[in-house]
């Protein structure tokens, strides 16, 4: 909802340049809180000319960003990190509210939010060069590294403060600076993130938030002629009009889009086991996050029984309050989102699958939701519903199963549960997917290492480690030396 009026309600500006500065057009959106559409803070609408202000910012302060020492990077993101621990409550409070989190899913990201700063400090010491043979006598040759100039980062609602925290700390472990672009639906957990830098003592300017909406200042970000790399975490569709921009502009992009993630479940496999992977895999968060189990291949002689227990394990989730530790199944974000998972679910019953539980819905909450007898015909079996919703297939053999893995537009994530190992190296040799996890469910993640996958999935990887490569350009120097 855009203008919205809530005087005397909590009003957050933008953040640039270490301070709050309201926009320019005097716009303010509401942010509500999706368990009941109740009014939660009033946010600053930033417009075309804010992302220029904020740009040109980052800009300025990288001239001497970009000089600091290592160990003064470093120390800024380990104080953050220590900070983030410290501010746990402040951050859970946020995420329950603006985004539905269940509690166990908040303190998760915390965690991750603290690990991954931590993680990006020790990157700083670790942005090496070469010393490279040269074919030319009194030549010595070598290669340094150096920082790209301003980041924009474009982060979504799911997991708000873990991807603020990753694309925001490698960037600045990297001696670049960043304007970042925070999802309308979780302005305020970016605004947080901004004052726990500054309290970590971040140079002012090197990390700015502008919040908005996406559809309206997105390409003013993406296209400003002094951004030097984009790192957007969202829809496919998005993604792809995002990656055409960049590769018209020659510049730098890394895409973390959306997912339709396989797990494999063969007929000798820990059963109880799989069934937990699959209600993690499927139902964290209520369906919403890009490496959801959402296609469930299991082996035929198993299948009744498997179904059977998923369900047993799905009805027994709980729908309580979001603080209780029991509570698994939260609001589905926003009302679009919404009509799409009831979309998803209704055609699929309309053309003939069969709903083994869930489908219903209780305020802005939906069961958690088994279907079978799924088919091509149907938009649940190829489109990401993004949502609690689980189709499982029957599927002969381990040839099937890959090939009905890898029967996908996307290549995020992907599972397979077996006691045999030489069938899981097949598997996770011949998926078509970024991430293979072996007995282990489809969602996963840690900061250092390669995140990321292929085809409507995305482009590039995300990580601690990776991404110096992604975010510093080398540069070869000679030297000639004196002949004797």
């Amino acid at each position: 909802m855009k203008n919205g009026n809530a005087r005397g309600k909590r009003t957050t500006d933008l953040w640039i340049g270490g301070s709050r500065i309201s926009p320019i057009s005097e716009k303010y959106f509401i942010d509500r809180n999706p368990e009941d559409n109740s009014f939660y803070a009033r946010v600053a609408e930033g417009n075309a000319d804010d992302i220029d202000r904020a740009v040109r910012n980052a800009h300025a302060t990288f001239a001497t960003y970009s000089k600091t020492l290592a160990s003064e990077r470093e120390a800024w993101l380990c104080r953050a990190a220590t900070l983030v621990e410290k501010y746990r409550d402040d951050f859970i409070d946020i995420l329950i509210k603006e985004v539905g989190s269940p509690v166990g899913k908040a303190e998760f990201e915390v965690r991750y939010a603290a690990s991954c700063l931590r993680a990006a400090g020790g990157v700083a010491r670790r942005i090496s060069g070469q010393t490279i043979p040269s074919d030319i006598p009194g030549r010595f040759a070598m290669t340094v590294r150096e920082p790209l100039g301003v980041i924009a980062s474009i982060t979504p609602f799911n997991v708000p403060l873990l991807k603020n925290a990753k694309l925001s700390s490698s960037p600045l472990a990297t001696g670049n600076t960043v304007v970042m672009l925070a999802s309308e639906e979780a302005p305020m957990v970016a605004n947080r993130l901004a004052e726990i830098y500054q309290e970590a003592g971040l140079p002012d300017g090197a990390f700015n938030v502008v919040t908005g909406f996406g559809a309206d200042i997105g390409d003013a970000l993406t296209t400003h002629s002094l951004v030097k790399a984009v790192m957007f975490t969202g829809s496919s569709r998005v993604g792809k009009h995002i990656g055409g921009l960049c590769g018209s502009l020659m510049r730098r992009v890394v895409l973390e889009l959306g997912g339709k993630s396989p797990l494999v479940i063969l007929a000798d496999a820990d059963l109880d086991a799989a069934v937990e992977a699959a209600t993690f895999g499927q139902f964290f968060f209520q369906g919403q996050a890009c490496m959801a189990s959402s296609r469930i291949y299991v082996e035929r002689s198993i299948e009744v029984e498997f179904c059977r227990r998923f369900k047993d394990r799905a009805e027994a989730l709980g729908m309580g309050d979001l603080r209780d530790p029991n509570t698994w199944v939260g609001p589905i974000i926003s009302e679009r989102q919404r009509q799409r998972v009831r979309a998803h679910i209704e055609d699929a019953r309309a053309k003939g699958a069969t709903v083994l539980t869930g489908g219903e819905w209780i305020g802005n909450r939906c069961r958690p939701t088994i279907l079978t007898g799924v088919n091509e015909n149907m938009i649940v079996c190829r489109e990401e519903t993004f949502g609690p919703v689980a189709s499982v297939y029957p599927v002969a053999d381990l040839d099937e199963a890959i090939a009905r893995a890898n029967d996908t537009n996307y290549g995020l994530s992907s599972a397979i549960f077996t006691r045999d190992i030489s069938k899981a190296f097949r598997f996770m040799q011949e998926v078509r997917a970024g991430m293979v996890h072996i007995n282990a469910p489809t969602i996963n993640d840690e900061p250092h290492v390669p995140f990321g996958g292929s085809g409507e999935s995305g482009f590039g990887r995300e990580g601690t480690d990776i991404d110096v490569d992604t975010l510093t350009e080398w540069k070869w120097v000679t030297i000639q030396l004196p002949q004797n």
